[in-house]
């Protein structure tokens, strides 16, 4: 199993970081591409990370799931990048994984490609995500979606990322291992 996180300019790093390392301890390959033309892409913290891939040198068709972190700019760069928007719309068109957070799940509201689905996001951004319904849930899987509400949903999206590409029990034994929620 393989899957891409896009990395824009202004990305929430928790959205970013928090899945990828669920997906890797779950044995998934995991690669993160730069949207822009350096792979130093820096966080909307001021965090600078370093992307595995450029988007504009790279094949991303191999891959089972494409992710979006939201926060700002980042969801806005993501939005706004038609190199984006044409890996978007292969996934979507294979019926591959498309996960997004935050702000990000606007994107795939505004391209009309979650019309029918269930999608959750960052208070506001509803009315971006068009033709879908909107829940206030922290993690939502709907068709072949899966969409967080925000930062704190990290854990929540990296599980439900892992739980569809390795399983459930893999998914729940990671999250165990990372002693998430294990005490009552």
């Amino acid at each position: 199993m393989k899957v891409y996180i896009l990395l824009a300019s202004g990305f929430e790093i928790s959205e970013a970081i928090v899945p990828l390392d669920i997906l890797r301890r779950a044995r998934v390959e995991v690669n993160t591409v730069a949207i822009e033309d350096e792979r130093i892409v820096t966080a909307s913290n001021g965090t600078p990370v370093v992307a595995d891939k450029l988007l504009k040198d790279s094949d991303l068709t191999d891959g089972d799931m494409l992710f979006l972190p939201g926060g700002m700019p980042g969801s806005i760069n993501l939005r706004d990048s038609k190199v984006v928007a044409d890996v978007i719309r292969a996934y979507h068109e294979s019926g591959k994984w498309l996960a997004a957070v935050c702000a990000a799940p606007m994107v795939f509201g505004l391209m009309g490609i979650l019309k029918g689905e269930e999608a959750t996001c960052f208070p506001g951004f509803e009315k971006d995500l068009l033709g879908a319904t909107p829940v206030k849930k922290t993690c939502v899987r709907s068709g072949h979606f899966i969409t967080g509400c925000g930062a704190g949903a990290g854990f929540d999206l990296g599980r439900e990322m892992a739980a569809v590409l390795v399983g459930e029990d893999t998914a729940d034994a990671v999250l165990r291992q990372m002693m998430f929620q294990v005490y009552e």
